[in-house]
């Protein structure tokens, strides 16, 4: 049997959206709202991998566009009072979290993307969506600096892959601060609930957050819990979780994975290593979704001194660079 494909402009609950169709799988991107990928699904199985808004919830996905889909975070996690320091400068971000006092997520994911190409065939079926920041643009007022971010989404029989691509366009040495608050559904399978699932992460240490959940530079105990999290693994809800912690691959990979231990259906989310953090959210324990946040660079990073630029994910990039990674969801099954 042919494989089926297609990639068009259609629907999402009064959303235009780019909808991506591979073999199994269908996944959309709303390019109007911050150019989030709102929905990866397996349509033969029925398994919806991403959280997305039903219809009653639009409302909410509008105002909190960060707790559905894959958005983009650009700058990632919060800024102490909304500034932050580079090459000898003070830039200054509105603070929009009132109960810290700091800048939390940056804008990116509320924007609306251009869309640059939409395309399927046997082999795959692709969506990418582009900011240009230039003078003019809303961004500059937030954020001083000439650059493009590029999101391309990638539909085959192997799953879907996230290539994003930040290019210097200016003249000045730039800050590439960058995470995505991808939403998991636990459970993703029908029939299963939150107690089948298992999940586990290659984190390293958990850092210290202080009351405004900013880092001490301190570092935490791991709990036996956390200790399972990245061995055997453990239900994503033992407990409320909004913690940070240091990346570390292990068999050269840096992965979240999923497992539905009634059906053996695990969802692999592989980041790549150039992202040198978690952030791991679960809603206060919902039992629903939870927050695998792949980030590039520390909590708070360009005011911290003392610690390695690389270790911590302060990257620059010079007039010119440019930098890319790309990550993946794919399934496996298991017993």
């Amino acid at each position: 049997m042919e494989t089926q494909f297609a990639a068009y402009q259609g629907d999402f609950q009064g959303e235009t959206a780019i909808w991506l169709k591979h073999g199994p799988y269908e996944a959309a991107a709303l390019p109007q709202r911050g150019g989030n990928l709102i929905l990866f699904r397996d349509t033969e199985k029925g398994f919806r991998y991403l959280r997305e808004p039903a219809a009653d919830e639009m409302d909410i996905f509008r105002e909190s566009p960060g707790v559905f889909g894959i958005p983009i975070l650009f700058p990632p996690n919060r800024y102490d009072g909304g500034n932050f320091s580079w090459d000898g400068k003070v830039y200054h971000l509105p603070v929009n979290e009132e109960a810290t006092g700091n800048h939390l997520h940056g804008y990116m994911h509320h924007l609306a993307w251009v869309v640059d190409y939409i395309h399927a065939d046997e082999y795959e079926s692709v969506v990418v969506m582009t900011q240009r920041v230039r003078e003019g643009h809303v961004y500059k007022q937030y954020f001083p600096f000439d650059f493009t971010i590029q999101l391309r989404y990638t539909l085959s029989i192997a799953g879907l892959q996230q290539q994003v691509t930040v290019t210097n366009d200016g003249q000045e040495r730039m800050p590439n601060l960058l995470a995505f608050h991808t939403t998991i559904n636990a459970p993703f399978v029908p029939g299963s609930v939150s107690d089948d699932y298992k999940v586990k992460f290659t984190i390293g240490k958990r850092r210290e957050l202080n009351e405004r959940m900013l880092p001490t530079g301190a570092f935490q105990p791991l709990s036996l819990e956390e200790e399972l999290l990245k061995g055997e693994g453990v239900n994503p809800y033992f407990e409320s979780l909004d913690n940070h912690y240091t990346a570390c691959p292990q068999d050269g990979r840096n992965r979240m994975e999923l497992t539905d231990t009634r059906t053996g259906d695990v969802l692999v989310y592989d980041v790549g290593t150039s992202y040198k953090h978690w952030m791991i959210w679960n809603n206060g324990a919902c039992g629903k979704y939870f927050c695998p946040e792949p980030q590039m660079n520390l909590v708070n990073a360009p005011n911290i001194t003392g610690e390695p630029a690389e270790e911590i994910g302060l990257i620059g990039l010079n007039p010119g660079e440019v930098w890319q990674e790309t990550s993946r969801f794919y399934a496996l099954k298991v017993n």
